[in-house]
């Protein structure tokens, strides 16, 4: 068992604590309106949403993987998407995946930069086909993908026409160029899933896009495809909706999630101070903002061991490559077998704990923790 004075890789009631009278208020004059769908809360959170990442629409759903299928289903279109294939990361999780299979199309997978771990931006270049109906880029970890760079490689390609999705599920605020994610794509995803960077206190997803058609499309989509109350323009469509009061505490929460992930990105920098040597810390770019600190251990069990022992929780975000899970292994997919640096990378994988509640002692008991198994 850990040790009772363990440093937990989250502790969410710290963060209540923190906003506990603005979001008590809140969610009582919410629920005392009578309107708990579909109201103005919603339509509050979307709109400073959409701002906020710089984006003319922003749709709420349940969740995040609702939000990839819905992005996915829009971007492609149903007619002709039957088979055809969207090139992804197979180190994210699983949830591109299953939005592949969920749209009857086939995930084509592509390696990934090792120092991020986010997906190769050549590797995308190089598996684009006329077979191609989308690519997704997930921004993991709280690193972003170069999206500029693969629009710049279909351009010359003469491929302009497939379609980003920007999974940004890891990456609320994060950066590249100046440039923040969830505006660089087609179409954008979020979860708000309650150990986001931005996280509800429950479920919840959101797509957001400047493409007003893909906008129409999506608010069709999340509500049974209906083009007007009980009238079904659109097949395909589900009932996926965030409720007013997840939408009232993320409202609560939006204004300070610059200064959050600041916190976050101030505490990885120290733990990177504290080693080097044994342990590599991902890098994923200056924009990046620290959604989990994830290193690479050549040893990882002993290492996991070694921590617990200190007093410190870890965890593998994550420990099975998309294309390798059991219950996947019958479904259809590519570029298994050109996945070098993920395979070599998914037994050495570690996160600890990194959220701007930690205190300054556990964050020192962690730095100490560090230094010792890299003087070993």
């Amino acid at each position: 068992m850990t040790k009772p004075n363990a440093v937990p890789m989250n502790d969410l009631k710290r963060l209540y604590q923190r906003y506990e009278v603005k979001i008590e208020r809140e969610v009582a004059s919410t629920l005392r309106s009578g309107w708990w769908l579909n109201g103005a809360a919603g339509k509050r959170f979307a709109a400073n949403f959409a701002k906020f990442v710089g984006v003319s629409d922003c749709i709420l759903v349940a969740n995040g993987t609702d939000a990839l299928e819905l992005a996915l289903r829009s971007a492609v279109g149903l007619n002709d998407a039957h088979g055809r294939e969207v090139i992804i990361a197979a180190n994210a999780g699983g949830y591109a995946s299953c939005a592949c299979w969920h749209n009857d199309l086939i995930p084509h997978y592509v390696d990934i930069e090792p120092a991020s771990q986010l997906v190769s931006v050549q590797s995308v270049l190089e598996a684009v086909s006329a077979d191609t109906a989308a690519i997704v880029a997930t921004h993991l970890y709280g690193g972003v993908v170069n999206v500029r760079a693969i629009r710049t490689g279909l351009a010359k390609a003469g491929l302009s026409h497939i379609r980003i999705i920007e999974d940004c599920a890891q990456a609320h605020g994060a950066r590249i160029g100046g440039e923040m994610a969830g505006s660089l794509g087609d179409i954008a995803t979020f979860s708000f899933y309650p150990t986001k960077n931005l996280g509800a206190m429950g479920d919840g997803g959101a797509v957001l896009t400047s493409d007003s058609r893909l906008a129409d499309h999506v608010r069709k989509l999340h509500q049974y495809g209906w083009s007007s109350k009980y009238h079904v323009g659109l097949p395909g469509g589900r009932n996926s909706r965030m409720d007013e009061v997840q939408a009232a505490i993320l409202d609560v929460l939006l204004p300070d999630l610059n200064s959050r992930n600041e916190q976050r990105r101030a505490i990885l920098s120290r733990f990177k101070s504290a080693t080097g040597r044994r342990l590599k810390f991902l890098d994923g770019g200056d924009g990046a903002v620290a959604h989990l600190a994830v290193l690479l251990c050549d040893d990882r069990n002993a290492f996991r061991t070694f921590m617990k022992d200190c007093g410190v929780d870890t965890d593998v975000h994550y420990p099975v490559l998309d294309c390798d899970q059991a219950g996947w292994a019958h479904l259809p997919m590519k570029g298994t077998h050109n996945l070098a640096i993920s395979r070599a990378s998914i037994g050495r994988l570690c996160s600890i704990p990194c959220y701007p509640d930690m205190t300054s002692d556990e964050v020192e008991h962690v730095c100490l923790a560090l230094g010792k198994w890299e003087a070993m």
